[in-house]
């Protein structure tokens, strides 16, 4: 693992430890990722921290009365979080030292009507959500977890409520086809996401053989026995399981967003434990990094004692499709953040255009690092390598941010701080990617830099490796 905000070389040797042995950074790297199994997980999980470190809940529906030297944060759909610290010496109009992350990654999403049945199995309908490479999600163990909408009634009054579920056990797999019943299969798995992509939640028999234990067994004093209305949309068997999880009856769940989950957990691994084998590395790996720098940053009270400017480290939704959404990072959650901010302190409009000209923004994100096996895919002078440091990527069409005054900007800190750089472009005859770094650039006006680092697989994959 590379360091985050440490001293340099003497912090990456230390977190890589050639002894084979986990440090603390990547232990905590790994907490975060096996708590954060959803964007809305991750940035609860982010809440937890920040509340631990002396943070402050504001909420975008009331008035914001700000004070130099104090930490706050707030989050938009549960899954979008921006937390930052206010400098002591902080003056309307002066700048902000924002890093930008996202927290969701490809997957299937759960449809809105999920029940199928086919074949004698109970199978649930998922869609697609980002560019993910859909092959590596077969014959995986898989759940459910995510957000749920559920009826609540307390003292005669009726109430609805957002909690989040997360069944942890494997209850779900997308099964390949037999080689004996596709024998040209190693020449190209082509996946069919609406016909194969469908996990398999049980046989229609067993299933049924439950219910009719189920209805046998006595009811409960004021349990709901009309489960029509909830079943109509998802089968009964996966209501009954969130309701369990939940602690409440499956007609009291009223909605969800629910996404498939790998249950195998993030670990270290490798011969030397210098890697990290996980999902969701992009771009939990630097949410989590950004979140960490943050934290630590200002860990103490006089850690912003003559700090000028405002911290903030801004997590979103919705990078994997574009960020066009209400939380996403084409939504004005950062141009709002950083206005009303700054108007606490000030009524002058002009002071707001006058801390964007004087803020900087890191894009962080996960780079495709060289690939052993496909080198052919890197151009031979932008190779990013697993220990290599961190990668600014450059694109002379604009799908990073960055140009010659933020790289340099970012070289020298860098360099402050010991700490290696890479640079990377794509080959000309392959395309480019993005991120949310060219977005915000355009839509707040913020300088930017596209910082990325590297992973060895894809990151669109159902596991992803770094190190």
């Amino acid at each position: 693992m590379g360091s985050v905000g440490g001293e340099g070389q003497d912090s990456q040797s230390e977190e890589i430890m050639g002894n084979g042995e986990v440090s603390v950074v990547v232990s905590d790297l790994l907490s975060f990722l096996n708590a954060s199994p959803t964007a809305f997980h991750a940035v609860d999980e982010a809440k937890k921290r920040l509340r631990n470190a002396g943070y402050e809940q504001i909420l975008e529906r009331e008035d914001w009365k700000l004070e130099a030297g104090k930490k706050y944060f707030f989050t938009r759909n549960h899954s979008t979080i921006v937390a930052f610290a206010i400098g002591k010496k902080y003056a309307a109009g002066n700048g902000f030292h924002i890093i930008g992350a996202h927290t969701d990654s490809p997957c299937p999403k759960l449809k809105p009507v999920s029940k199928v049945t086919k074949g004698g199995y109970l199978e649930v309908g998922v869609q697609t959500y980002g560019g993910g490479l859909w092959y590596t999600w077969f014959d995986r163990d898989l759940t459910v977890a995510g957000r749920v909408m559920i009826r609540e009634v307390k003292g005669g009054s009726v109430s609805y409520s957002h909690r989040l579920v997360r069944i942890k056990e494997p209850i779900m797999r997308i099964p390949t086809l037999a080689i004996h019943l596709d024998r040209d299969v190693n020449d190209g798995f082509k996946v069919n996401t609406q016909n194969h992509l469908v996990p398999v939640l049980a046989t229609a028999i067993k299933a049924e053989l439950n219910k009719a234990v189920a209805e046998h067994c006595p009811v409960e004093s004021g349990s709901r026995t009309d489960k029509k209305k909830s079943t109509a949309k998802h089968h009964s068997l996966l209501l009954q399981m969130l309701a369990d999880q939940l602690s409440c009856e499956p007609d009291d769940i009223y909605d969800f967003e629910l996404q498939a989950c790998d249950t195998q957990p993030s670990i270290a691994a490798g011969a030397l434990k210098e890697f990290v084998f996980s999902g969701r590395l992009d771009n939990l790996c630097m949410s989590f990094c950004s979140l960490k720098a943050l934290i630590d940053s200002t860990s103490s009270e006089s850690n912003l004692e003559d700090e000028t400017g405002v911290r903030m480290v801004a997590l979103f939704d919705h990078e994997e499709v574009g960020s066009d959404s209400a939380h996403g990072a084409g939504s004005p959650v950062m141009l709002d953040a950083l206005s009303r901010a700054t108007n606490s302190f000030t009524s002058d409009p002009k002071m707001l255009k006058k801390a964007i000209q004087r803020s900087f923004l890191v894009s962080a994100e996960m780079a495709h690092g060289l690939h052993p096996n496909y080198m052919e895919k890197h151009e031979e002078n932008h190779q990013p390598k697993l220990h290599g440091g961190l990668v600014i990527k450059h694109n002379a069409n604009q799908r990073y941010a960055t140009n010659a005054f933020t790289s340099f900007i970012f070289r020298e800190i860098a360099a402050k701080h010991s700490l290696p750089v890479q640079d990377f472009v794509v080959r000309n005859d392959m395309p480019c990617g993005s991120t949310i770094g060219p977005i915000l650039a355009s839509g707040v006006g913020i300088r930017t830099v596209d910082v990325w680092r590297s992973t060895i697989i894809n990151a669109q994959y159902t596991r992803n490796v770094c190190c």
